[in-house]
């Protein structure tokens, strides 16, 4: 591996800036645009190799979006955050990195540090927390594990992206004070504590302004007054313009071939719209990025790949992904009722659709091929044996989803899967080629000569005589061919964002009657969109002639919809309640799936979707006692709370989430996770709630600095049902003293005596947070440490504060000044939990 230079701020640029001056103008504006996808165009000449980048963070999924090879699926980042450990964080950038170096990958895109400002976000589930210390203390871990083993970490996403509904379009109007001491926070910590190598700005506007021109922002704040030398990339088709980003800070537009730079770029530089010196400093940055990954001969060679790595579903893995997604879950409620009894005595019923069907991960480009994925069923089967019965729940989705590949057979190879024929609109076959996913790409991963106007989707089902639930999903007008029946549907996008193509595409399922082991034959007429003619004739949008959106493919996922046709929910209810009965203890398994929890989309509701709620009440009345498991990454609302025993919140656990969540309830692993979100008591009840713009595309951050937690304490919202910093565990812990620390270097902490009263050795983490003097200033965590004690034993604790968090942002003069002296640190459990203040005054 080549030798990188490894010194810091913006005048190691100079350093590249040779090597640039042997570039044409034409050939430095070609390395600033991706060659495809996922990779970027290399130069001989200079000893630039071609790099490769990767869709994070639950995973390295490699370069294809759809059928690529197999890669570990890992907890989602809210479990990783509920560790609050910054050792498991930054195991987990290593992990990631060994990922990227088996798939030869330089740059992996992620962590994702955008706060959960409210609820609904439907993308939260890649993010940490609401909190913003908490979130940059544990992306910078995370970046030092990846980067330490020469992969690039690519922050995400800059900034203000809290939503998803008219991503591409919304403008997020944020206070500067807001902007520096919350959403910019997170950025600054894994730039200044882990020397983050690259970031990726956002598809919104931020007060008026697209993030990808965001001169205040990535200029004057990142690169000059944090001295950062890293790379900004735009998110994938978010650059609107070329002038305006070029100079605005963006130094890389992705994907390509594409895009708004190239040759517009050239000639806004022969205009004289952009200095030349613009680009080469560009051009500089994406060099140093290059070094850093390896991806820069300088005298030595390229980098040299790693030859033994673990594999995806390897034994280091599964322990790994294991025991990493049970730590973070956490124990939000619990009369004795957990762990399950460890006496091997009782019968347990494991009840609910998300016990036999796990969502592991939730939906859009965080989404990975995984070799495996586990369920609570399997993992719970295996802890106990005979002492599980399994009894499914109510129906959770309303959309339809892809036929699992166990379920079809491919009729030309007898492999699990579906053969594939692509033909052009005189109806040459263009490719045929087999699947193992019922999902495939079109016009994302293939290279194809022709645009298709047909695919056909070949396979025989694994099905008994009688009812299925088939369909497909796609745009297009589909034709499906089983058994003598033929059903079909004209599907058509709905909304104004082009990656629905490939992240939520329309979709249909009609339930009919077929004989056992049916062949399907499914025909897709494409309909490509015009997103040109969509987006351009909608003057509301405002969007430029340049924007890399218009270059979007009009094609995108197409998959088929099979399954055995789902049984009446009163009928499963009724099943659930005679298991209940029947059994010592009834573990319900409830959640949300990749419809809520997904890129592209936001929530409306924090209501559980379908019955689950009723299942849960009628499941609680009828059983001796009862456990539910939440396999959710956000909130949800619990009506039932008060007639279960115990709550256990699971997040979305990654393949090996059913083990870990049987280890849990076992006690084999304790959960010592801690909420890194508040639980809002009622939809609507929380300081922040809306994310639809208004008619203007703006959407307001009124809630200013007092998001999350900040606001609940302020009044700014009814008591939640748990606050953030909340969890269990299976230990019990007595707080002592707490004094203020000054260590050597002044920094201000504080000193908490510690007794684990509990029979088991387990994990506390002792939080501090900081009620400041100023009553127009919100109290904020400023420190955290986890400790592991013994039994009955009494330690010591040290919560060293974070000096960033004992600021103000004055907007009169444009800087920050330090909080008046005086206040309280409060010591807590979360903040419905205080255990000791120590003042400050």
């Amino acid at each position: 591996m080549t030798e990188h230079i490894q010194t810091s701020g913006r005048t190691s640029l100079a350093a590249y800036a040779p090597l640039v001056k042997r570039l044409s103008l034409e050939e430095k504006v070609h390395l600033l645009t991706g060659e495809t996808a996922f990779t970027l165009p290399g130069n001989d000449r200079i000893g630039l190799a071609p790099l490769a980048f990767s869709d994070g963070p639950t995973g390295v999924r490699g370069l294809k979006f759809v059928g690529g090879d197999a890669v570990a699926l890992f907890p989602n980042a809210t479990l990783i955050a509920a560790s609050w450990d910054d050792g498991i964080a930054e195991e987990v950038g290593r992990m990631l990195s060994e990922e990227a170096q088996r798939q030869h990958i330089h740059v992996v895109l992620g962590p994702t540090i955008n706060l959960h400002r409210t609820p609904l976000g439907g993308r939260l589930f890649e993010a940490y927390s609401e909190d913003p210390y908490l979130t940059g203390r544990t992306a910078a871990a995370c970046v030092r594990g990846m980067q330490a083993n020469g992969t690039a970490a690519c922050l995400k996403h800059l900034v203000a992206n809290e939503s998803e509904t008219l991503r591409n379009f919304v403008d997020s109007r944020v206070s500067e004070t807001a902007l520096r001491e919350l959403y910019l926070l997170p950025f600054e910590m894994a730039v200044q504590d882990a020397g983050a190598w690259s970031m990726m700005a956002a598809y919104n506007d931020v007060n008026g302004v697209p993030a990808t021109e965001h001169d205040r922002v990535q200029n004057r704040i990142v690169k000059g007054e944090w001295g950062w030398d890293g790379l900004i990339m735009s998110d994938w088709f978010a650059t609107k313009r070329t002038v305006a980003s070029a100079n605005g800070g963006l130094d890389l537009v992705m994907p390509g071939p594409d895009g708004p730079w190239g040759e517009k770029l050239v000639a806004a530089v022969r205009a004289g719209e952009v200095a030349e010196e613009t680009v080469d400093e560009h051009v500089e940055r994406l060099l140093r990025l290059a070094d850093r990954t390896g991806g820069l001969d300088r005298g030595e060679g390229h980098r040299t790949w790693a030859s033994r790595l673990p594999a995806p579903d390897s034994d280091r893995r599964k322990e790994q992904l294991r025991r990493i997604a049970a730590r973070g879950m956490t124990v939000v409620a619990n009369n004795g009722a957990l762990p399950l009894d460890e006496a091997g005595e009782g019968s347990v019923a494991l009840i609910g659709r998300h016990g036999l069907d796990t969502v592991d991960m939730g939906g859009g480009s965080a989404q990975v091929n995984p070799p495996y994925q586990s369920t609570v069923a399997e993992g719970l089967t295996a802890l106990l044996g005979d002492r599980v019965t399994v009894a499914d729940g109510v129906a959770v989705r309303s959309r339809p989803v892809a036929a699992d590949p166990s379920f079809l057979t491919d009729p030309a190879t007898g492999t699990p899967g579906l053969e594939v024929a692509l033909l052009a609109a005189d109806g040459t076959e263009l490719s045929r080629y087999h699947s193992g996913s019922s999902a495939i790409s079109i016009g994302w991963d293939d290279d194809l000569e022709r645009t298709p106007a047909t695919a056909v989707l070949t396979t025989t089902l694994a099905n008994e005589a009688g009812p299925v639930l088939l369909g497909a999903i796609g745009g297009g007008r589909w034709s499906l061919a089983a058994g003598g029946q033929e059903i079909s549907a004209e599907l058509r996008f709905a909304g104004k964002d082009p990656g629905e193509t490939m992240i939520r595409p329309p979709a249909f399922a009609e339930v009919v009657e077929l004989p056992a082991g049916a062949t399907v034959t499914a025909t897709v007429a494409l309909e490509p969109v015009d997103w040109r003619e969509l987006l351009l004739g909608d003057p509301s949008l405002g969007l430029a002639g340049e924007s890399h959106l218009l270059d979007m493919s009009a094609m995108g996922l197409t998959a088929l919809v099979a399954d055995p046709a789902p049984r009446p929910d009163d009928e499963l209810i009724a099943g659930a309640e005679a298991a209940a009965r029947a059994a010592r203890t009834a573990v319900v398994v409830v959640g949300v799936t990749e419809e809520e929890e997904t890129e592209a989309s936001d929530k409306r509701t924090l209501a559980l979707p379908g019955r689950q709620d009723e299942l849960v009440a009628r499941v609680a009345a009828a059983a001796e006692r009862t456990v539910v498991v939440v396999n959710a990454a956000t909130p949800v609302l619990m009506p039932w709370l008060a007639d279960v025993d115990a709550v256990v919140v699971a997040g979305l656990p990654g393949q090996e989430g059913g083990h870990a969540v049987a280890a849990v309830l076992t006690g084999e692993l304790e959960p010592t996770g801690r909420l890194v979100t508040t639980y809002p008591a009622a939809d609507g009840a929380a300081p922040a709630w809306n994310v639809v713009p208004g008619e203007d595309l703006g959407l307001s951050y009124d809630d200013g600095t007092a998001i999350g937690y900040r606001g609940y304490h302020a009044g700014a919202a009814p008591e939640p049902l748990f606050w953030f910093g909340h969890g269990l565990g299976y230990g019990s812990f007595a707080y002592g003293s707490a004094a203020a620390v000054r260590g050597g270097d002044g920094r201000l902490g504080v000193d908490v005596e510690l007794t684990n009263t509990s029979a088991r050795d387990s994990r506390e983490t002792v939080q501090a947070y900081l009620d400041p003097a100023e009553a127009d200033q919100p109290i904020r965590l400023v420190g955290h440490q986890g400790v592991d004690v013994p039994a009955g034993a009494t330690v010591t604790v040290t919560v060293d504060c974070d000096q960033r968090l004992f600021r103000r942002w004055n907007e009169s003069t444009g800087a920050w000044e330090q909080l008046a002296p005086g206040g309280e640190l409060v010591v807590a459990r979360g903040l419905g939990d205080v255990r000791a203040r120590v003042s400050l005054g």
